[in-house]
Formats: C-alpha cells, sequence, structure tokens
C-alpha cells in the first residue's frame, strides 16, 4: 500500500501512474511521475504533478525542479513560483551522488 506522500492516478479503477523515484534533493523529496504507457499522453502525469505541488506547499516544503516534467510544468504554472527553489551546485552534486550510490 502506497505512503500517504506518495501519489497515485488511476483510470476505472486501475492503478496507471506513480512516482518513478524519490530522492531527497529538496526539504521534500523529488519525484519523477510515470504513467503506464497505454495511457501516455492523456495528462496523467500533470494531474500527478500539480496534486503533488499542493500537498507540498500544505505542508510547507519547497521545491527544486530537477524533472524535466516537473520543470516543464512550473513553467507554465507560475502560481508555485513562491515554494520552487534554483537548481544549485550542492542539488545537482547531491544527485550525481546519489545516481552513484543508489
Amino acid at each position: 500500500m502506497p505512503s500517504p506522500n506518495t501519489f497515485t492516478i488511476a483510470v476505472d479503477g486501475r492503478q496507471v501512474g506513480r512516482p518513478r523515484s524519490s530522492t531527497a534533493a529538496t526539504s521534500g523529496s523529488s519525484t519523477t511521475p510515470e504513467v503506464d504507457d497505454s495511457y501516455e499522453g492523456r495528462g496523467l502525469a500533470t494531474i500527478l504533478v500539480g496534486e503533488a505541488l499542493q500537498a507540498t506547499r500544505a505542508a510547507g516544503k519547497r521545491v527544486v525542479a530537477v524533472c524535466t516534467l516537473v520543470a516543464g510544468y512550473l513553467d507554465k504554472h507560475r502560481d508555485f513560483d513562491d515554494i520552487v527553489d534554483p537548481i544549485t551546485d550542492e542539488t545537482q552534486q547531491f544527485l550525481r551522488d546519489a545516481v552513484r550510490t543508489g
């Protein structure tokens, strides 16, 4: 069973979308949504991103957009600018280290 902080999306009762990965690159977590291939192109991943961003704001946390999908969403939805931090050298190094050890 997913934790309360894990976002999933279902179509006709079937789970078709979920976070692909999770790293502590922010004060919360950084996730990349993944949607089953047969459901791609329906906007489901963007729904997951929007819900996760709303929950992040409600929890008083901040976001560093290391996923291109999340970054693209944030470019189009400037109402989340108040919780977005830039990608820093430290963030990039953290991600490189996480990939090496993960």
